[in-house]
């Protein structure tokens, strides 16, 4: 279950929000190896200036921008003042920071070779695991974000109870997958649907889908208590965008989804393999257990052709479709009009996406 790349859908942004959403970044950058807390060497500075570029910079972007997008939305505006724009964006950065620091530590946790594009930090020469401090420092320049440009608002205390909410959630997620599929007990009969579901919810949902969501409405003024079936519909959302991956991981066209999918030889606990297991004969589950987790070719084979003649990709075209039709339904039972512009546009991104 390749969770730590995925990609939200909401947000492309215009040309013009990126171009004001990278600007920002370089202004909070700055402030970063500026903050009077600490008495910076030139090589610390050097340091953290290229970690930051190296580990924040890179990804699409998605979840920050889909801040922007979510606030305008909610404000009913084509365009945001400057201050709003900076406010939000500042936010849209925070989350980036934070897939930052997750994908530093997750690298090293599953000895990952390369992340977009490029070797995973610890990978760098002279890096190794002063990465693990390194995630500790970008985790720690949000707060320093948050308190700098936040501190004085109405919502600063939401604020921060909202990003250690979600990086709790995730980082017990995170255990659950580690512990779930540990390296030195492969044992399958662990995997079924439930796991999986909170795998994804925990590890990915939150901050991918309710967080970004969650920084444009407190932004507007509102109070996320009110919002608990906006939560669960964006955490639904994440969870069916999850097994999309997970599904694309497989069937998916490597040139066109940009990576070699390897969940079957990384003995991930996919969407897939679970549905495999709840459909499986005795002869069948001893084909999936002789071979799923095996790195050579043939066994991967075979996984995928049992995953055929389990029709899983019929299984999966009627999830997404029923999948879409109760979100829609859950999305049009929203009292708030505009709330459920917000939803349906990050539902329109993801519906039936390829890649």
């Amino acid at each position: 279950m390749a969770t730590a790349g995925v990609a939200v859908a909401n947000g492309s942004g215009g040309a013009d929000t990126r171009a004001a959403f990278k600007e920002i970044y370089s202004t909070l950058k700055e402030e970063m190896l500026e903050d009077p807390a600490f008495e910076f060497t030139d090589e610390s500075l050097q340091w953290i200036d290229r970690m930051v570029d190296y580990n924040v910079l890179g990804g699409k972007c998605n979840r920050g921008l889909s801040v922007i997008d979510s606030y305008k939305i909610l404000k009913g505006v084509d365009v945001l003042s400057k201050e709003e724009t900076f406010l939000a964006c500042t936010l849209g950065w925070c989350i980036e920071w934070l897939q930052a620091y997750f994908l530093v530590l997750d690298d090293i946790m599953d000895n990952s070779q390369t992340r977009r594009g490029q070797p995973c930090w610890f990978r760098v020469p002279q890096v190794g695991l002063i990465a693990v401090n390194d995630g500790i420092i970008l985790r720690n320049h949000i707060s320093r974000i948050l308190q700098r440009h936040f501190k004085g608002k109405p919502y600063y205390v939401d604020l921060i109870d909202l990003f250690n909410e979600v990086e709790f959630k995730t980082a017990s997620g995170q255990l659950l997958d580690l512990i779930t599929t540990h390296e030195g007990e492969k044992d399958l009969s662990k995997y079924n649907l439930t796991i999986h579901r909170r795998i994804v919810q925990y590890k990915t949902a939150y901050y991918s889908f309710y967080l970004p969501v969650a920084c444009a409405l407190l932004l507007a003024g509102e109070n996320l208590d009110n919002f608990g079936d906006v939560k669960n519909i964006l955490v639904e959302m994440g969870t069916y965008f999850q097994v999309q991956d997970d599904y694309l991981d497989c069937f998916g066209d490597p040139e066109f989804i940009g990576k070699i999918g390897t969940d079957i030889e990384d003995y991930k606990c996919s969407w897939l393999v679970v549905q495999a297991l709840e459909r499986t004969d005795e002869d069948q589950k001893k084909i999936l257990f002789e071979n799923y987790g095996k790195s050579d070719p043939a066994c991967v084979a075979k996984v995928k052709d049992l995953y055929k003649e389990l029709n899983l990709v019929e299984v999966f075209h009627e999830y997404e479709r029923e999948s879409y039709n109760k979100l829609t339904a859950d999305i049009e039972a929203q009292p708030n009009k505009t709330v459920q512009t917000v939803l349906k546009s990050f539902l329109h991104k993801i519906y039936k996406r390829d890649k």
